[in-house]
């Protein structure tokens, strides 16, 4: 969950009624309101949860950074807390490795198994896991996601699963109420609810994105979770925080889902959003610059740059224009021009309308595309090497397995993807698939050989002197 930092002022604020503080009667009560006028109560969103939560999705992803020690150290181990939550980590001394472990949430865009969530989540990640509500897990592959919006992709081997029901976040309005479920801090299934508190809201730093203000409380693991109006449409993608200490603060923000589902959409066709560009920087405008510019309003997009081989030089836009409509759309917040001008076409000739010296002009301004971003999702659910769970094994040394405390099994030199991901390391000792125990590297590929593909192979993992089945995916 994105967090908005900022310095909060507390001002205590006292209200009640002090008991003998006056001595003249009040005045008499007002009458009932008739029935018709009496407001509903909050409503309750049970058979919502009952039957949206089945498109609702946990995220968990993995970031993994090696550094690698000096050769000759003896063998140690340190225990930390495994991606499963099953085994303590052993870590060999020699290998350090740094590794992130995030949870987050999403839901299911279509029956086979689009998930949508917040990039936030997917920059960066080496591994990424999607629990289904009916605790289901698979390895998910990114298929994109832009920053920008906040927007991200991803794709698991699955079908006939529950698809989201998408609603229009543009019929929002603040005093509407919303609910969203995610997982905050690892917790499934999570319901918490409150109204719109703002729609359109623009936030410096965090693009040109018209961010959905709620009440909804909103904690870590709940980046990507979908926002339900009353009927159990999704309306919006939770995004971020306003917080002074890294928690819930009655702030929340979330990106519109009419935008969100634009995003995804091209995402989906070409794994990136492609964008116009004018080739210039724009200022909001404020009461004191329009009468400085003797604007009559504070309303546009004030120019504070131009490149110089941008095609808003081309089109003769200069520092000190306040643009004011664009395609014959008025302009009244300059974060609005980004966004047209970035889900314009392209290529194709747009008419300016702006404010210069005191009069008003029209100019036609052909944007240009934007460079493609020089960073490329990282994950691959097909990362796995050598064998289809992605493990390097090697068989025990006699001072091995007195140093280990087991009379057998073997030793993971490595563990990538579908392995990984559940929470194996360097370092563990394999002593049984199923039933069968391991002694020979051979026995293990036998077994594997007998386990089909895309089935699941239970490993017995002895890690700190504990053990513990741990299951894994065998990949195709």
């Amino acid at each position: 969950m994105r967090v908005l930092n900022r310095r909060v002022t507390a001002l205590g604020m006292v209200a009640g009624l002090v008991a003998g503080c006056a001595s003249a009667p009040g005045p008499p009560p007002l009458p009932s309101p008739p029935a018709a006028q009496v407001t509903t109560a909050a409503p309750g969103f049970s058979s919502l949860v009952a039957s949206r939560r089945a498109s609702v999705v946990d995220i968990v992803t993995l970031r993994i950074g090696r550094d690698e020690r000096a050769e000759g150290i003896e063998l140690e181990f340190a225990p930390e807390t495994d991606f499963a939550d099953r085994l303590a980590w052993p870590l060999p001394a020699e290998v350090r490795i740094s590794q992130i472990r995030d949870l987050a949430s999403g839901l299911i865009l279509a029956r086979d198994g689009v998930i949508l969530t917040s990039a936030h989540v997917l920059a960066g990640i080496d591994e990424v896991q999607v629990r289904l509500d009916d605790g289901r897990r698979f390895p998910a592959r990114v298929i994109g996601f832009d920053r920008r919006t906040d927007v991200g992709l991803l794709k698991i081997d699955a079908g006939g699963l529950a698809a989201a029901v998408i609603g229009d976040s543009s019929q929002l309005a603040p005093g509407d109420w919303v609910a969203a479920i995610g997982a905050p801090f690892g917790f499934h299934g999570s319901v918490t609810a409150g109204v719109v508190s703002a729609v359109d809201r623009y936030i410096g730093g965090a693009g040109e994105v018209p961010f959905i203000q709620t009440d909804v409380a909103i904690n870590p693991g709940s980046s990507g979770s979908p926002l339900f109006n009353s009927r159990g449409e999704v309306v919006a993608i939770n995004s971020m925080i306003y917080s002074g200490n890294g928690g819930y603060m009655g702030l929340s923000f979330a990106v519109p889902i009419n935008l969100a589902t634009r995003i995804a959409a091209q995402l989906k066709e070409s794994g990136r959003v492609r964008r116009a560009r004018l080739g210039a920087d724009f200022q909001q405008m404020t009461p004191e610059l329009a009468q400085s510019f003797a604007f009559g309003e504070p309303r546009g997009a004030l120019v504070v740059r131009v490149d110089a081989q941008g095609p808003a030089r081309a089109a003769g836009l200069a520092r000190g224009d306040i643009v004011t409509a664009f395609d014959g759309v008025p302009i009244a917040h300059f974060s609005e021009l980004l966004q047209r001008v970035a889900s314009a076409p392209a290529g194709r000739r747009s008419q300016v309308e702006l404010w210069r010296h005191g009069s008003r002009r029209t100019v036609w301004v052909t944007p240009s595309e934007e460079p493609a971003p020089r960073t490329v999702p990282k994950s691959e659910a097909g990362s796995e090497r050598g064998d289809g769970l992605g493990l390097s094994l090697g068989e025990l040394s006699p001072l091995q397995k007195l140093q280990f405390g087991s009379d057998g099994g073997l030793l993971v030199r490595e563990a990538a993807g579908a392995a990984r991901s559940e929470g194996i390391r360097a370092g563990d000792i394999i002593v049984a698939a199923n039933h069968a125990r391991l002694d020979r590297v051979e026995d293990f590929r036998r077994k594997l050989a007998e386990t089909p593909p895309g089935r699941r192979v239970a490993l017995l993992v002895l890690r700190d002197r504990r053990l513990a089945y741990v299951p894994v995916v065998n990949a195709p």
